[in-house]
């Protein structure tokens, strides 16, 4: 009887191994969405499991049985978390420093997980002077993974004079700094420099090419403008990006995108795309003209990565938020899966951390479920147009590691778990 039953425990574990008897106990299962994973070309129902704060599995009807928590999606995308790759979270008190440990800046955790955003680049607050009071005070305080490009201007974005002051734009001492910090340094940042030549252009692409990193322009400001065919096809290297690609600034201080007087996305601006020149939207409180984008849209000239430029100025404008951005890019013609990998994948490779934008297993869990609203919405840009649109992106829940920190509705089952 012994030996009999020894054989049935055995075929029973055979049984249970061939046949998926046995069920994987998850930490978090997420059933009955709509996947959009475009590193692993995934955009259909899929199921998501999660353990040890790691995508565990991605396939059809996971079993959720034992799993501590259990999201039901029905109706909605589940993508990788959102990547914001231009935003100002060096907050801080002294209302001198603009976007450098001053109060125009936000407080990353309070503006990022509601809309789905995992991780944020802070674009250029700090500088090399000012980096470890960043990351003492933001980088390490945040439960959202804030990275920087770094200002090649030591004092940072304070504004004004010291962003003019070629003086501080050392590429040694940045470069150095980059790669003491290499877990939150992804790049290195240009900004508000205005005067008519090319040193602060040549400094942070030496920067750049000594820590064999991107750089960020934000490019214009002298009268008449500097050639932006220049900047792409001579002066920027392949990998580098071009900050606010469909802004027109008044005054003529600064060359667009599309030629206004004919509608058409200029010719040198496609070769520079092909020569690895990376356009971001950077949409901001003055930085974002539908004039611009709307035309670009309709040639198939989308942005490599939308991002917010996200601070007091811009999110109380007509930005909003990173979801706001996207809505506006969806009803300008954009197809979802590339709105989405805009979003996720593609600003994960241009600031060379491929380990996030995915669901790949292994992977670290950070997950945006977003649903889609239908109804009447207006989107508005700087100068008062108004676009009318069919749908607009909301953000049910975000998970940031394996951990759930956003749930709009209360659909996690429990809503809580006891640690």
């Amino acid at each position: 009887m012994k030996f009999i039953m020894r054989i049935l425990t055995f075929c029973l574990l055979l049984f249970a191994a061939t046949t998926g008897f046995a069920q994987q106990s998850y930490d978090l299962v997420i059933k009955g969405g709509h996947v959009i994973d475009p590193k692993n070309g995934i955009d259909g129902p899929m199921d998501v499991a999660v353990l040890d704060g790691k995508i565990a599995r991605v396939a059809k009807d996971i079993s959720a049985t034992g799993a501590k928590q259990v999201v039901h999606a029905d109706g909605m995308y589940i993508t990788p978390g959102l990547i914001d790759i231009h935003g100002h979270v060096f907050y801080g008190t002294d209302r001198s420093n603009y976007l450098s440990n001053g109060s125009v800046a936000v407080v990353p955790d309070g503006f990022t997980f509601r809309v789905g955003v995992t991780t944020i680049v802070d674009a250029g607050g700090a500088g090399w002077k000012s980096f470890r009071m960043f990351k003492e005070n933001i980088i390490d305080q945040a439960q959202t993974r804030v990275l920087s490009f770094l200002n090649i201007v030591g004092e940072g974005m304070r504004g004004g004079a010291y962003e003019q002051s070629t003086n501080d734009m050392d590429p040694k001492l940045a470069a150095q700094t980059a790669s003491a910090n290499r877990n939150y340094i992804v790049g290195f940042k240009l900004a508000h420099y205005d005067g008519h030549d090319w040193t602060g252009i040549e400094r942070v692409t030496e920067a750049g090419r000594q820590a064999d990193l991107p750089v960020l322009i934000d490019f214009g400001g002298s009268t008449p403008p500097l050639s932006i065919e220049e900047l792409f096809m001579k002066r920027l290297r392949p990998g580098d990006i071009f900050a606010h690609t469909y802004t027109l600034l008044p005054g003529n201080v600064r060359e667009t995108i599309v030629d206004e007087a004919t509608g058409k996305v200029k010719p040198f601006v496609w070769e520079a795309r092909k020569r690895g020149i990376n356009f971001e939207v950077g949409y901001g409180g003055a930085s974002f003209n539908y004039s611009q984008a709307i035309p670009a849209i309709k040639e198939g000239f989308y942005p490599d990565a939308i991002s917010t430029d996200l601070h007091t100025g811009s999110m109380n404008s007509s930005m909003k938020d990173q979801l706001s951005v996207m809505s506006k890019f969806l009803n300008m013609g954009m197809p979802l899966a590339d709105v989405i990998e805009a979003s996720t994948w593609k600003p994960a490779t241009i600031i060379k951390r491929q380990e996030l934008g995915n669901l790949s297993e292994g992977s670290e869990a950070d997950i945006a479920i977003l649903t889609m609203r239908e109804g009447n919405f207006g989107f508005y840009d700087k100068t008062g147009y108004k676009m009318e649109g069919d749908r607009k992106f909301e953000c049910e829940m975000t998970i940031r590691g394996g951990r759930i920190v956003y749930d709009l509705n209360g659909i996690a089952d429990p809503i809580y778990v006891r640690r």
